[in-house]
């Protein structure tokens, strides 16, 4: 398989996925913070420390809404009640361990000889790269995994010492990504504070909060996700322009983190705004439940677009809700329900079951675009399968629990077992950025047939194949059976798949779900490992054989004896601490 550079942040997030399998008891005495801190803290960290601070707002809000004060809902714990381990698994379990911490470590190491400082490691060519801003992106990322793979000595302490060093004023960058910055810098410094209670880590996510505050200084407080930073530095005025939704709905764990931990509620203030306009055009959509793909903020008209998807760049908008939830602990109802209408609204119009040669019983999240027929709406689902969507199992897991709905983790038990089987499908074990199948006509009763397969393929082909065969078309494509096209074949590092595997552990106990995600360790490993460290591939489906070089990964992660620092590192989701949630 041949190698596209890939940012070396993924490396982190995609490893500590890993570690988590192997963590399963809880180990609290080990959970200790050197750098303890208290409220007095507090006193040290002002605005003015920071030039964004001092920087005045040309919208300044009239009314800041404070953090809420309510009685907390009583959540369950969502964690399975495991037994005591035993000594065989404990073997197996810390020489898997080791074995993804070498990886890891390799690709730290890579980065601290190769690219220090910069935002990115290219793990082929060696060469540094900055799209984040060039604030050092990987290491403010890597923080967390530090500490959550026990380099907590001197290897974490010079990596907190660099990043506190961070000038977030210089930039060469005219234009910078505000939802990346968010979910790397203030969501790296926010979850690495969480674990360590390192003073410097939350002073340097108050200097993020700060800039990215900024970003909100528009005549309505939606926010500018494309943001000229350089113009908002000289104070020029900004207007929001049409968004994505993911863009637009995630912030609200961050910022709302952010408020908790200093007491300052303009970030919560700053988001909720956002959310509560969410909810009210909820139900207005062409599917009410759901949001579509691009909105025009500028205009707040949230509930208008004909794409409907929780795939990329819709994404978080929906993950976020039911971790808000718990983190405010349900002080706010709003989280829950929007959570809901959006689950209802998917399993009727989104979710499908794809027809498989093994008959197996999954589900798959497509997307949906709402048609015009004679002045009235139909919707037509494009059942395109996307690695990124495969965090909905662990979601769906989670907000089961925590919401206490038991049915609808049946639901989430076949959208994990989705992603497992579509990774066993292809040739290295290793599933696709996007896919194509063939729906089941109706979801409780499905078997395979091989003509309605084949007829499929080829009503998908491109244009330039529509006089070949079914059968020439399967073999040009390299198609597995049950995928009907492959529009995306690269594997990008993502760590979703994992993600939901370990979460669907925590919350039911299964077993199995161990085993595949140390096959999905293995094989990743092993088809995108390079000189350096690891990156991602061009294709996934050629068949492995002498000639298949083993290209690389992007780095991967972790240790863990504390399985309490681990949960609260993945169920964070993008960058915050929810791990009380699962304990």
């Amino acid at each position: 398989m041949s190698v596209i550079r890939r940012n070396h942040t993924a490396i982190f997030s995609f490893i500590t996925a890993f570690a988590l399998f192997y963590l399963w008891t809880i180990n609290r005495a080990s959970f200790s913070r050197p750098w303890g801190w208290s409220g007095e803290d507090l006193r040290y960290i002002k605005a003015s420390d920071y030039f964004w601070g001092e920087l005045p707002l040309n919208y300044p809000p009239e009314y800041i809404r404070p953090l809420p004060n309510t009685k907390s809902a009583n959540y369950p714990s969502v964690q399975f009640s495991f037994t005591r381990e035993t000594t065989a698994a404990r073997i197996v379990r810390e020489e898997r361990q080791r074995a993804v911490k070498e990886v890891f470590t390799r690709c730290w190491s890579a980065y601290k000889q190769y690219a220090w400082l910069s935002d990115e490691l290219a793990p082929v060519s060696s060469n540094r790269k900055n799209p984040f801003g060039g604030w050092a992106a990987t290491l403010v990322d890597s923080l967390d995994t530090l500490w959550i793979m026990g380099m907590r000595g001197a290897e974490f302490d010079g990596a907190v010492a660099a990043a506190a060093a961070i000038d977030f004023t210089r930039t060469d960058m005219r234009e910078i990504n505000v939802f990346e910055t968010n979910i790397r810098f203030l969501g790296g410094f926010l979850a690495a504070f969480d674990l360590s209670g390192d003073i410097r880590l939350l002073r340097k996510a108050v200097e993020v909060g700060e800039m990215l505050y900024h970003a909100f200084d528009t005549p309505n407080h939606m926010p500018v996700t494309r943001w000229d930073v350089q113009a908002a530095m000289r104070g020029h005025p900004q207007v929001a322009g049409n968004l994505l939704i993911a863009e637009i709905g995630s912030f609200s764990i961050e910022f709302t983190r952010l408020s908790q931990l200093t007491g300052n509620p303009k970030w919560f203030d700053a988001i909720q705004r956002i959310m509560d306009e969410m909810a009210v055009q909820q139900s207005s959509t062409a599917i009410p439940g759901l949001w579509p793909l691009a909105v025009d903020a500028s205009k707040m008209v949230l509930n208008s677009g004909p794409i409907f998807t929780l795939g990329a760049m819709a994404d978080s908008m929906y993950e976020y809700l039911p971790k808000m939830a718990a983190l405010i602990s349900g002080q706010l109802d709003i989280y829950e329900k929007m959570y809901v209408e959006a689950f209802e609204a998917a399993l009727t119009n989104n979710l499908f079951r794809p027809m498989t040669p093994t008959n197996e019983d999954i589900l798959i999240a497509g997307q949906v675009h709402i048609k015009e027929d004679g002045g009235s709406n139909t919707t037509e689902l494009e059942p395109q399968g996307q690695h990124l969507v495969c965090f909905l199992g662990g979601l769906v897991a989670l907000a089961s629990k925590l919401f206490r709905r038991r049915d609808d983790m049946i639901i989430a038990t076949k959208l994990v077992d989705g992603c497992i089987w579509t990774y066993k499908a292809f040739p290295h074990g290793i599933m696709p950025e996007t896919f194509m199948m063939k729906p089941c006509a109706v979801k409780d009763d499905c078997k395979w047939d091989e003509a309605a397969w084949r007829q499929e393929v080829k009503a998908r082909a491109e244009e330039n194949k529509k006089d070949a065969t079914g059968d020439e078309i399967i073999a040009l494509e390299r198609l597995p059976q049950g995928f009907t096209a492959i529009p995306d074949r690269r594997y990008l590092l993502r760590p979703e798949a994992v993600e939901s595997v370990f979460i669907l552990y925590r919350t039911t106990g299964r077993k199995d779900l161990i085993e595949s995600a140390w096959d999905m360790f293995q094989a990743i490993n092993r088809s995108t490992a390079t000189w350096l460290a690891n990156s991602a591939v061009w294709d996934v489906t050629p068949p492995p054989g002498p000639d298949t070089p083993a290209v690389g990964l992007n780095g991967i992660i972790l240790d863990g004896r504390d399985s309490e620092v681990l949960l609260s590192h993945l169920q964070r989701a993008r960058t915050n601490q929810l791990g009380r949630v699962c304990i």
